[in-house]
């Protein structure tokens, strides 16, 4: 199995690094070409807009939304968010291209700036009797994207409690996976 990291900006150096000590062969994916040897894909986080633009400056998005219609499994973590929901509000002027695949719509940056970051213990019952993980998982909410709603496919593994709404930990459907903390 190869897992391609989409490569543009953010932290694709910390997701090869991580593959690599499970020992799984992780590549960088920066060019429509490269997505065609690998079986499985990491979009990671950084920042939206940025990925945005460099994905549009190298043709990225056709290649990568055909890839998600071909039903292999994407990972997004914060901004791979972004780029895999179907709809996203909040973003800088003249809005930016998403993948989509995932049946959610997202607010990007929805808490704030970098100072707003915080952590908090999320409880994920569901993965726990699933996987026979620990009933909670530390949860880092920075500058993280709200889910302000999902379609009727996508299962809500755990949430976070807040004032108006509540946080969604992880959610995913059959092709499409995401962890990021997010209101819904």
């Amino acid at each position: 199995m190869v897992v391609g990291v989409l490569a543009l900006q953010g932290s694709f150096n910390e997701h090869i690094a991580a593959l690599k000590r499970l020992g799984v062969k992780g590549v960088e994916i920066r060019k429509p070409d490269q997505l065609q040897n690998v079986s499985s894909l990491i979009i990671p986080g950084g920042e939206s807009t940025t990925m945005a633009r460099l994905a549009e400056y190298h043709n990225l998005f056709p290649a990568l939304r055909e890839f998600v219609k071909m039903g292999k499994p994407v990972w997004g973590t914060c901004a791979g968010l972004i780029f895999l929901a179907n709809k996203a509000v909040g973003q800088k002027l003249g809005g930016q291209e998403l993948v989509g695949g995932l049946d959610c719509t997202v607010h990007r940056n929805f808490f704030g700036s970098q100072i707003q970051s915080f952590e908090a213990e999320l409880s994920v019952p569901a993965l726990a009797s699933q996987e026979g993980g620990p009933e909670t998982f530390r949860g880092v909410f920075i500058r993280a994207p709200a889910v302000l709603d999902v379609g009727p496919d996508v299962d809500v593994l755990a949430d976070y409690p807040v004032p108006s709404n509540k946080v969604l930990y992880s959610s995913s459907t059959v092709e499409i996976q995401e962890v990021c903390l997010m209101p819904f």
